[in-house]
C-alpha cells in the first residue's frame, strides 16, 4: 500500500514549514528513516524521513514552497504500484494529534493512500496554505494559475496574483507637503515573517495579556565573578566548555524557584498552575532572530551540567537545526544584555510563563562597604513579572533571594 509523506507537524505552535530541498531523486529507492528532504519552520531546521521501504515514486511539492502541516509532498510506493496524477496532486489535510511522531522522533508521518474521493463538481486545485493566504487577502481562485504539479495553486501563486491585483487597482496621485516637489521615499520594506513573526507576536500577546509589572535591584557579583572563574578553570583541565555567567544565574533561579512557586506558574482556563517542573530559558540571539533554548529540570542538573545542557541548545539554535523540544516547555526565561553594555532594563514576559529575569553587565564601581567605599563588580537585575498570578511582594522575595545566592553563590549552586 503506497504511502504519503506529508509537511510533519513539529510544535504545537507550528502551521506550515517550507520545503528547502529534496535530499533523494523522484524514482529513487529509498529505506524506512532515510532522510528524504529538508524543512524550514519559523524556529528550527528539520528533515522528513521516509516513512516506509520503497521508491519515492512521486513528487508533488517543489523546493522552495511553503506547505501547510499535514499536506502531502510526495508518495512512497512498493515495487509494481502505481500512483494516479490525481492522487499525487491531491492536499489532504490529516487529523493526527499535534506533534504525533513515531517512537523513533521522526519527522515525517505515515498514513496510507487512499482512493480519491469522488469529484464534488469544478473545484480548483490548490494547496491548504494557499487557499488561507487567498481568504486573508481577500482573492478568489477562479481564474488563478496554477504552478504546482497538476496546476495546483500554491502560496507564490497567491502572492503573485496579489500583488498583480493590487499593482492593477487605481492609486491616487499623493500631494506632496506644501513647499515640496519630492515625495519621500518609503525606504527598504521588510516583510514580518519567519522568527521574526513569531517574535512580534508573542511579544502582542505578552503586551495584550498581561500585567506586567518590573522590579530591579543591584547585586555585589564578586563573589560569583569568583566562582565563575574557578569554575572555568575546572572545567578547561575536564576538557569541558567554559561555564558562563548564564550558566551560574540558571542554577542560582532554578534553584530559588523550589522556594517560590508562584514565579515557575502559568494561567490557563482561569485557573493559576503551579507547574512541577522548573524548565528555564535562555535567550539567544540568533540570525534568525530571538530564540529560547530550554535547559529543562534545570534544579536537578550540577551547574557544569547546565554548561553542557545550554552550550549544545545555543549551538544549534544559532546554526538553525534545534529539535522541536529544544524550544518548547520552559517555565521561566532569564534575557542577559550584559555583553552588550546594558545595565537595567525592561524584558518581556514570554508566554505562557509567569516572569522573566533581565540580567545587565557586571561593572565595576564606587560601593559603601561596612562604612568604607570600595571598588565592586556590580549587576543589575530586572526582574518583570505578570501581577495576576503573583503580587509584588512575593516577587521581590523572589528577587532578593536571587540577589543573596548571587552574593553569596557557596557550595549552593555545586
Amino acid at each position: 500500500m503506497a504511502a504519503k509523506i506529508i509537511m510533519p507537524k513539529l510544535g504545537l505552535t507550528m502551521e506550515q514549514g517550507k520545503l528547502l530541498r529534496w535530499l533523494v531523486a523522484e524514482g529513487a529507492i529509498v529505506t524506512r528513516g532515510q532522510p528524504l528532504a529538508e524543512l524550514e519552520t519559523d524556529k528550527i531546521t528539520a528533515q522528513i524521513e521516509s516513512p516506509a521501504d520503497g521508491t519515492l515514486s512521486r513528487i508533488v511539492a517543489r523546493e522552495g514552497e511553503t506547505l501547510a502541516v499535514a499536506e502531502v509532498i510526495g508518495w512512497i510506493t512498493a515495487p509494481g504500484e502505481e500512483i494516479t496524477e490525481e492522487l499525487a496532486t491531491v492536499a489532504v489535510e490529516s487529523q493526527s494529534a499535534p506533534g504525533e511522531a513515531d517512537s523513533r522522533g521522526s519527522a515525517s508521518h505515515i498514513a496510507e493512500a487512499r482512493r480519491p474521493a469522488p469529484a464534488r463538481g469544478r473545484r480548483t486545485k490548490a494547496s491548504p496554505a494557499a487557499r488561507k493566504l487567498a481568504k486573508e487577502v481577500d482573492l478568489d481562485l477562479t481564474g488563478v494559475k496554477g504552478s504546482g504539479p497538476g496546476g495546483r495553486i500554491t502560496v507564490a501563486d497567491v502572492r503573485a496574483a496579489s500583488e498583480a491585483r493590487r499593482e492593477a487597482a487605481p492609486t491616487a496621485t499623493p500631494i506632496p507637503p506644501s513647499g515640496s516637489s519630492v515625495t519621500p521615499s518609503p525606504g527598504r520594506i521588510i516583510p514580518i515573517s519567519g522568527a521574526r513573526r513569531v517574535v512580534a507576536e508573542r511579544m502582542s500577546e505578552s503586551h495584550r495579556a498581561t500585567a506586567r509589572v518590573t522590579l530591579t535591584t543591584e547585586a555585589d557579583a564578586t563573589e560569583l565573578v569568583t566562582l565563575r572563574r574557578q569554575l572555568k578553570e575546572a572545567s578547561e583541565d575536564l576538557g569541558e566548555a567554559s561555564v558562563s555567567y548564564s550558566d551560574l544565574l540558571i542554577k542560582i533561579v532554578a534553584t530559588t524557584l523550589r522556594n517560590h512557586p508562584a514565579l515557575n506558574s502559568t494561567l490557563a482556563e482561569k485557573r493559576i498552575h503551579r507547574l512541577p517542573d522548573i524548565n528555564v530559558g535562555i535567550a539567544a540571539d540568533t540570525e534568525k532572530g530571538l530564540l529560547v533554548p530550554v535547559v529543562r529540570d534545570a534544579d536537578h542538573k550540577s551547574v557544569l551540567e547546565i554548561s553542557r545542557n545550554s552550550s549544545e541548545l545555543i549551538e544549534r539554535a544559532r546554526a538553525g537545526t534545534s529539535l522541536p523540544d529544544d524550544l518548547s516547555g520552559g517555565t521561566f526565561t532569564i534575557t542577559n544584555l550584559g555583553m552588550l553594555d546594558i545595565d537595567a532594563f525592561t524584558p518581556i514576559i514570554n508566554p505562557p510563563e509567569c516572569a522573566i529575569l533581565g540580567v545587565g553587565r557586571i561593572l565595576e564601581k564606587p560601593v559603601a562597604v561596612a562604612g568604607q567605599v570600595v571598588i565592586r563588580p556590580m549587576m543589575w537585575l530586572s526582574l518583570t513579572f505578570d501581577h495576576r498570578l503573583v503580587d509584588g511582594a512575593p516577587a521581590a522575595r523572589f528577587l532578593r533571594q536571587v540577589k543573596d545566592r548571587i552574593e553569596n553563590p557557596g557550595l549552593l549552586i555545586l
